[in-house]
């Protein structure tokens, strides 16, 4: 049976949301290379899965092609290693949701700039994902601040100051999503961009490892990652149907994988037992019923 551009978008989303809460669990707000570590392990499994889609070319890939998607791959990287940061000062449940608008920052460059087009009824569906989003970015900004924290949080907190992290992942990610789109819809192959972005992140990974290892001397034990292991996985599970997705729809496509803050904050809840507002709720709510318009009329 061949998944359609909705199925794959929503296996994307669903392996985004999970390596986000995989990669907060494994974090530690005392660790400052943590972020390293995430990037590290992403890279390793990354570039495992580009070497098996490389055996199912035949290993017809030429390295320039690397190269071609080079500027991508570093937004994209990039925009990750800022999101990863801040992990480290905000809960899951705020960062997430605020990352998340760069889906439909990505959908709205390719529906003015690329001359993409979306139905009437699909217009609607995106609008109601992104003031969904939007408003539940506010509303985990109000939960934030009313919660009470420990000496050793207040350290660690920096307030309003820590959204600058996930704002500038909203940005970048975005404008790389929009030079994505650009890309397979004219340049590249949805293999050839896979290879491409994953060769890149297991350069990263072994440069970052090289970082933290030899130069700063700490301590990588394999055997203390494995929430990042799992949140690696995930995270390139993730990236394989999101490739797919893109090249199928990418103006409803890239604000509906921006839901993966969903999968996040309700996973985030579960797992870091957090609690969720009515308000919030009702957000999630309005989110879904775009999720099920986009599906219901694709």
């Amino acid at each position: 049976m061949e998944l359609t551009w909705f199925s794959l978008a929503l296996l994307a989303t669903l392996f985004w949301g999970l390596s986000d809460v995989s990669f907060k669990r494994g974090t530690d707000p005392n660790d400052k290379y943590s972020h390293l570590r995430i990037l590290i392990m992403i890279g390793i499994i990354m570039g495992l899965q580009a070497f098996v889609e490389l055996y199912k070319l035949d290993f017809n890939y030429s390295i320039k092609t690397n190269f071609i998607y080079f500027p991508v791959s570093f937004l994209y990287i990039l925009s990750m290693a800022v999101d990863f940061y801040g992990y480290r000062y905000l809960q899951i449940s705020v960062g997430s949701p605020v990352a998340s608008t760069s889906g439909a920052m990505a959908g709205i460059l390719s529906f003015m700039v690329l001359g993409k087009t979306m139905t009437g009824i699909q217009f609607l569906a995106v609008s109601l994902i992104t003031i969904g989003l939007i408003l539940l970015a506010v509303l985990e900004g109000k939960e934030a601040r009313k919660k009470d924290l420990s000496l050793e949080e207040k350290k660690l907190n920096l307030g309003a100051v820590a959204l600058i992290f996930p704002i500038i992942y909203a940005v970048v990610d975005a404008f790389a999503t929009f030079l994505d789109d650009m890309y397979l819809s004219n340049i590249l192959t949805p293999e050839e961009a896979l290879i491409s972005f994953e060769l890149t992140f297991f350069i990263v990974a072994l440069i970052s490892l090289f970082y933290l290892v030899v130069i700063k001397k700490e301590r990588y034990n394999i055997k203390d990652e494995k929430f990042n292991i799992i949140g690696g996985i995930c995270e390139t599970a993730g990236q394989f149907f999101y490739v797919y997705a893109l090249t199928g729809n990418s103006v409803v496509a890239a604000p509906l994988m921006s839901i993966d803050s969903i999968v996040a904050v309700i996973f985030g809840r579960i797992w870091l037992k957090e609690k969720l507002s009515k308000n919030q709720y009702f957000t999630i709510i309005m989110i879904t019923i775009g999720v099920f318009i986009l599906g219901f009329f694709e």
